[in-house]
């Protein structure tokens, strides 16, 4: 619920305001402001909230933390209005619309703080009017840089008065005590009841929200380790495949079609081994070595895999925790709101396309510009380049690994990613070249991003359509 016109005079009345300075200026949020104010050597905390359905100001007891990145209409108000003195602060009329009059020896503004749900704004003008920004730009109301926001300010009747009291009364708070006994300030009161209360900015309604956003992350976290510890377990059996090769080899004489059912000799027992047919023993074993083989080798991502999905968890579970003993609503709010932005306004580490996979890096710049932007500031001499032979496309990227060879099957999905965002991909496959990043050579005089290589080589791709489909998943967990 926001406050009414004449719960705003009562918070108004109880401060004052009237040449004190504005200290410090903090955009907790899109929709809340804090301002640090000091008078006669007092100093506190006054919050603007233009959160709809819970517009309202008043003194507050809560901290105001900062954004780690800086919000527009912040810079400008500590640019212009920081440091300021206030003149005047109050109400036009019965319109829940606050004027305060603030200004330096050089230059006077006004704030108008317009508490209506739903249209809620806070707008500097010059003294003429003239609109210099706001929190919310709304150009079909003219609420924009440049425009004109000029309120007609009338003197009130008792009668005016006393009739808007009876319409809209001031809510009841005076069974509510202090610690000290005393009846609650109305200040102190609003600041306790949106605390507790409030359903943008209560704390069990901001904890259940918490609550919300940690299961569906956990749950979704804890199913991607489940699989992985079940691949983990595969693999751990890779001397079987081992084994069953070499018992393919021992009893070839004994396949029949598309099985083998021979005598363990490690074991005793009797085992049924699936042949295919088409291919020669040799070829079938093979076939279960190759299978060993890679197992083996990428038993050694996996544990990085798994190292990292748990370190994942466990970082999630203590920022919930923090939530959870976090006592100041509005820091709340804010870690909350840094946990649940959407993925496209997430701020990314680079430029372009980022894949974990098996332990290896794979980025992908997509325009020349990131291509550019890319081997700058985000690659270096050991990490390996690959981009499309006579197609233009992005430039993909694999991150160098201590006394660690490329795998194939890595470079192939790097290959598959080149090819995708190339003009080849029409083709379904294309000639890559791939080289070490210390091995490019800007072209001269060359498009943005234009590189000859040298010690190339080349590979062969052809777009598959699984690889490019667990490329889109573990694209999507390393967002999650």
């Amino acid at each position: 619920m926001s406050l009414n016109c004449n719960e705003i005079n009562l918070i108004l009345s109880e401060t004052d305001f009237k040449g004190a300075f504005i200290q410090e200026i903090t955009q907790t949020g899109f929709d809340t402001l804090g301002f640090r104010i000091v008078n006669k050597g007092d100093v506190f905390n006054f919050i603007i909230c233009t959160t709809p359905s819970s517009c309202r100001l008043n003194i507050t007891g809560q901290k105001f933390p900062k954004n780690k990145k800086p919000l527009r209409f912040n810079e400008f108000l500590k640019a212009k209005v920081q440091g300021m003195r206030i003149n005047d602060i109050h109400q036009i009329g019965f319109e829940r619309i606050v004027k305060m009059d603030v200004s330096t020896w050089k230059e006077r503004l006004f704030l108008y703080i317009k508490l209506w749900s739903g249209a809620a704004n806070v707008i500097v003008t010059d003294e003429q009017g003239t609109i210099l920004d706001c929190m919310f730009r709304r150009p079909k109301k003219g609420e924009v840089t440049g425009g004109t926001f000029c309120p007609e300010e009338k003197e009130l009747s008792p009668e005016e008065i006393q009739q808007s009291l009876k319409k809209f009364p001031v809510r009841n708070y005076g069974s509510g005590n202090s610690e000290e006994n005393a009846p609650l300030s109305f200040n102190r009161f609003i600041d306790e009841y949106y605390t507790e209360h409030a359903d943008s900015l209560s704390r069990e309604s901001l904890l259940a929200q918490a609550e919300k956003w940690f299961n569906v992350k956990h749950s979704k976290m804890s199913s991607a380790l489940e699989n992985l510890l079940s691949k983990k377990k595969q693999f751990e059996n890779a001397g079987m495949l081992k084994h069953t090769g070499d018992l393919i080899l021992a009893f070839q004489s004994q396949i029949n079609g598309s099985s083998l059912s021979c005598t363990d000799y490690e074991t005793g027992r009797e085992v049924c081994i699936r042949i295919d047919p088409k291919l020669s023993a040799q070829e079938n074993a093979g076939l279960y070595y190759d299978q060993y083989k890679k197992a083996k080798s990428g038993m050694d991502s996996l544990e990085h895999d798994i190292e990292m999905s748990r370190k994942a968890l466990s970082t999630l579970e203590a920022e919930y925790a923090a939530m959870v003993n976090e006592k100041n609503v509005l820091k709340l709010e804010q870690l909350l709101r840094k946990d649940t932005t959407p993925k496209q306004k997430t701020e990314k580490p680079h430029p372009g396309l980022h894949y974990e996979l098996d332990g290896w890096t794979i980025i992908v710049g997509r325009t020349a510009n990131e291509n550019d932007d890319l081997l700058r500031h985000y690659v270096k001499g050991n990490d390996l380049w690959l981009h499309t032979r006579d197609f233009a496309g992005g430039y993909v990227f694999i991150k160098a690994r201590s006394g660690k060879s490329y795998p194939l099957d890595i470079m192939l999905y790097a290959g598959n990613l080149a090819v995708y965002h190339s003009k080849a991909r029409k083709n379904g496959q294309a000639d890559l070249y791939y080289t070490q990043v210390k091995h490019l050579r800007r072209a001269k005089n060359g498009p943005k991003g234009l590189v000859l290589p040298t010690n190339e080589k080349n590979l062969l791709v052809k777009l598959d359509e699984e690889k490019l489909r667990k490329l889109d998943e573990v694209e999507k967990f390393s967002l999650l």
